[in-house]
């Protein structure tokens, strides 16, 4: 009876000292409950101790801090083993000598297991056949004190949807309209590289944070407090990316990363985000299994490399393919290439769980016997904060024979084909409601056009990778047989080829407007892209089209882009549209600026 007075009496004289600190509405704690506006993030009714918590933090403040000091549990299930950084913070700000006694077995074990010293932010970038990864992802790595950071421990936000289930199209459609909670969640990193960089071919990079011991502990802390409690999940905006940044602010409370971003949150805008505010200290960039493999082709030749594949088939034997390399290094390289390859292709189910283990012992055992050699050399692209910015704002100039435009465009999202991919996968664009308007004397105003979704995967073949390229889009344009703005669906698909220097495509199109029923056919795109450094880039394009009613089309493309900075690229383009009319040409000369 007398304790239950006493910490009745407790409860209110801490209640009271928190509204005269006015802490309710520190930045902290609105932290602590995700609160955005008027409202936390957080819809798990779970993540409130107060039936009004999610859009009241004043009465959350009163409920956890009553809580704390009234325990009902004792163990695991404890209010302070549920709560640790609020109670942590609670302690601190309002000087509480003495909390109730508490066993929490399950968040003491964890902490001993993680062994959090230092974070590291990683970023896996886009994977050349994958539209879904073309944004690329983040999450964090929780650092020990052991040397290898394989055994560190991977902090991730995803939604949870059922890839087994659900198609891509499924995916787009609920992840743009909030039709997936999303959960925290902590695993191995390991686990985490073999999912990127083996599955599904994407490098790592990974950028160390200048936080200390006690700030990711404080992380940890309030990472436990989310487990297993849910959110609605934004593509766009409430993404695995925005919400490693509220971990980031919950550790170290001064930097506003959030801020930073006001209606879409990009993987590779929070890099730049990082390293505005000084958080970045060093980084480091892992290869996917896919850039090793090049790697390993790159060293072969393409002789070495065939007998390599037909090894790694098993329409030769060991004996067979290593008898016509004189070099000992050579063997050695073609021996790891070969256990890479079959593993890359076990992932990708190309061949059976016991012709893989079978194959693979058989070639490490055979490259046990030629000891040490060299390391193989992997080149190391550009790193993705070398890139340009997302958003993008062009100022165009068309000169015709007959009059001259003015065009001014918006674009919120992303990269194309003609833009400079220094620091991004060379050969991939999507683009999202880009709007270009012209203006004229003669027409004033107009929309010149207005892309809702344009996608691309030029994808190089190799002597180890056959991937298909492709590419899709939607929208409205000015490239049919009149000119007219008319809704285009048009899909491609076939190969490309290339080198350092650059790359060539040869695709099939099926394309229809909304016209009539004539107004769609069949074509065949060539093209070709070229690397003059790293500040220039050269991009033609010829496309001949077969309509349903038997008329054909050219059409003809040639720009020429100088990378200025980082941010900024003047493009010379040559367009030739041919149409009921005769020719169309024109020339323009643009500028872009990303932000």
């Amino acid at each position: 009876m007398l304790a239950a007075l006493h910490a009745e009496n407790s409860i209110k004289i801490y209640q009271e000292k928190a509204r005269e600190l006015h802490l309710s509405q520190e930045r902290y704690w609105h932290l602590l409950l995700h609160v955005n506006g008027s409202e936390s993030e957080i819809d798990d009714a779970r993540f409130f101790l107060s039936e009004k918590g999610k859009y009241d933090p004043d009465d959350e403040l009163n409920a956890t801090i009553a809580a704390l000091l009234h325990e009902e549990r004792f163990d695991d299930n404890a209010t302070a083993c549920r709560f640790p950084a609020r109670k942590a913070w609670l302690k601190e700000r309002l000087a509480i000598e003495t909390f109730p006694q508490t066993q929490c077995t399950e968040l003491n074990s964890m902490l001993q297991k993680v062994d959090p010293k230092s974070a590291t932010f990683v970023f896996p970038s886009a994977h050349i056949n994958s539209p879904a990864s073309m944004f690329g992802h983040t999450f964090l790595r929780i650092d020990s004190s052991y040397d290898s950071k394989l055994l560190s421990h991977a902090i991730n936000y995803a939604a949870a949807a059922n890839s087994a289930t659900e198609g891509g199209v499924t995916f787009a459609v609920k992840g743009l309209f909030g039709g997936y909670k999303g959960f925290y969640s902590m695993l191995p990193y390991y686990d985490k590289l073999k999912e990127y960089s083996d599955t599904e071919q994407r490098d790592i990079w990974e950028y160390e944070l200048n936080l200390s011991e006690a700030e990711v502990r404080r992380m940890l802390l309030h990472v436990w407090e989310l487990g297993n409690r849910y959110q609605w999940y934004y593509f766009f905006d409430e993404n695995c990316s925005y919400n490693m940044l509220w971990l980031i602010e919950i550790a170290r409370p001064d930097v506003h990363l959030r801020e930073k971003f006001f209606y879409h949150v990009m993987p590779l805008n929070t890099v730049f985000a990082l390293e505005e505010e000084g958080l970045v200290v060093r980084k480091h960039y892992r290869p996917s299994k896919r850039q090793k493999l090049l790697a390993y082709e790159a060293v072969l030749g393409e002789e070495h490399s065939k007998a390599v594949v037909a090894l790694t088939q098993g329409e030769v034997s060991l004996d067979a393919v290593l008898k016509k390399m004189e070099s000992i290094q050579t063997k050695r390289y073609a021996l790891e290439a070969s256990s890479e390859l079959l593993e890359y292709w076990f992932i990708e189910n190309k061949i059976s769980a016991s012709e893989y283990k079978e194959r693979f012992h058989a070639t490490l055992q055979q490259r046990s016997t030629l000891g040490r050699g060299a390391s193989l050399a992997i080149d190391e692209p550009r790193n993705p904060d070398r890139s340009h910015r997302a958003n993008l704002v062009t100022f165009q100039v068309d000169f015709r024979s007959d009059r001259h435009y003015y065009l001014l465009g918006f674009r919120p999202v992303y990269h194309t084909l003609l833009d400079s991919d220094l620091g991004l996968l060379r050969g991939t664009q999507i683009e999202f409601l880009k709007l270009l308007l012209r203006y004229s004397r003669e027409e004033k105003v107009n929309i010149d056009a207005f892309k809702l979704l344009s996608l691309a995967s030029i994808a190089q073949r190799s002597i180890f990778f056959k991937p298909f390229s492709w590419r899709a889009d939607f929208g409205w344009n000015r490239n049919y047989q009149m000119e007219k703005l008319l809704f285009e669906t048009s899909l491609s698909a076939g190969g490309s080829w290339g080198n350092t220097w650059g790359y060539w495509y040869v695709l099939g199109n099926l394309f229809a407007y909304v016209h009539r029923a004539e107004s769609m056919g069949v074509g065949v795109i060539v093209g070709a892209t070229a690397y003059e450094g790293e500040r220039f880039k050269t991009n033609i394009e010829y496309t001949e089209r077969l309509f349903a009613d038997g008329t054909t089309q050219r059409l003809f493309t040639v720009s020429q882009l100088w990378r200025l900075s980082t941010n900024q690229a003047v493009k010379l383009q040559y367009h030739d549209i041919e149409r009921f009319s005769g020719e169309s040409r024109s020339i323009k000369v643009v500028f872009d600026y990303f932000f």
